[in-house]
């Protein structure tokens, strides 16, 4: 399939002109700065702020690259994932006219950010196991159909989706195909980021908020070919990523084996939840998960969150998601937050004086 990123833009976005500013006429690091109206006698806090950031993040891309083995001109960073959502529906989706596909249940952003755009949404159900439907996707798209939506491990089953299911799309569908992978860090499945060289329509989103820890930063990375890239950063605004926090997170990258030791923790804490959960008899039901949490059915899960919050346990509540009934979403803590976690579960499920669900169910399945 030919790929025309012209004929998918917004035909005005190809005309627009950047805002420019200061530090995009002068990209030097020394010198007398009187160029940006900034404060010349320092911050009011004990450490100095009063200089705007690189506009382009040029440092930090170029060690993001290398740990991520693509060039610094495939990166774009965004205030969290969320920034790079809400700029691709600015691209490419023309309000009251385009529409992107979602496949639910799925990360709720999508949606949000589609509804501010004023964008149609066309929804493909996930199947019962969370997997695509890849005929159904490509029957429910038209040629206004600009982005497909992939998540994967998804938000809020856990799961990983099929890889042949993803290239057959990427090779099918005619639009911008997004693989987000918030929670790559925590599966076996290899990043699409590999196939940016097969696949001019593709874009792979990461996070540092997961693996990394770095949540309260909002730093959320986009990879994808060097002409959607120069898209994304010509409509941004011009300092969309905090000096701070590019310091910040500069540092970070060279600490590399703390990140690896707390993804082995993470995925050995994944294990030992999942086995004890196991052992419950009110636990009906536990997802594959190559995420950092699990998603679990227990019977009457609307009660039972309300009853763990009363322990002071909090959990999220996935009830009410199309294919997640009865489903809490449980996020993978420290042993012992995680033994806290089934202490309140057995308390709040198993007491005499709480509603019926804690009898043993007949139909259990537990999948890991």
């Amino acid at each position: 399939m030919s790929f025309d990123l012209n004929s998918l833009l917004r035909p005005h976005i190809a005309k627009l002109q950047p805002y420019t500013s200061a530090r995009d006429e002068y990209t030097g690091k020394d010198g007398v700065f009187l160029d940006a109206n900034e404060n010349p006698f320092g911050s009011i806090t004990a450490q100095d702020f009063n200089r705007y950031p690189d506009p382009y993040q040029s440092d930090l891309k170029e060690e993001i690259a290398k740990i991520k083995h693509v060039r610094p001109t495939q990166i774009f960073l965004g205030n969290g994932s969320d920034e790079a959502i809400d700029l691709l529906f600015r691209a490419f989706c023309n309000p009251g006219k385009d529409n992107v596909i979602l496949l639910p249940p799925t990360y709720g952003m999508y949606e949000v950010s589609a509804g501010i755009n004023d964008v149609e949404i066309r929804k493909v159900a996930l199947t019962d196991d969370f997997q695509l439907q890849p005929e159904k996707i490509l029957a429910a798209a038209d040629e206004h159909s600009k982005i497909l939506f992939i998540c994967s491990p998804n938000n809020p089953s856990a799961n990983k989706a099929k890889r042949e299911d993803i290239l057959f799309l990427l090779k099918n569908f005619k639009g911008l195909v997004v693989v987000d992978e918030a929670y790559i860090d925590f599966s076996d499945e290899p990043s699409f980021t590999t196939e940016l060289v097969n696949y001019p329509n593709l874009l792979v989103m990461q996070t540092f908020s997961k693996a990394w820890g770095l949540a309260s930063l909002r730093l959320g990375m986009a990879f994808s070919s060097e002409e959607i890239i120069q898209i994304l950063n010509r409509i941004k605004p011009p300092y969309n990523i905090s000096g701070l926090t590019q310091e910040t997170v500069l540092a970070a990258i060279q600490n590399k084996e703390k990140v690896d030791q707390m993804i082995k923790e993470i995925l050995a804490e994944r294990d030992f939840l999942q086995k004890e959960m196991v052992k419950l008899p009110f636990v009906q039901k536990i997802h594959p998960s190559h995420a950092n949490f699990l998603l679990v059915k227990i019977p009457k899960a609307n009660q039972v969150y309300d009853d763990l919050i009363a322990e002071k346990v909090i959990v999220r509540n996935r009830a009410k998601v199309l294919l997640c009934e009865d489903c809490l979403r449980i996020t993978v803590g420290t042993r012992a937050e995680n033994e806290a976690l089934l202490s309140a579960l057995r308390k709040v499920c198993e007491s005499p004086l709480s509603t019926d669900h804690s009898r043993q169910h007949p139909n259990k399945q537990v999948e890991i």
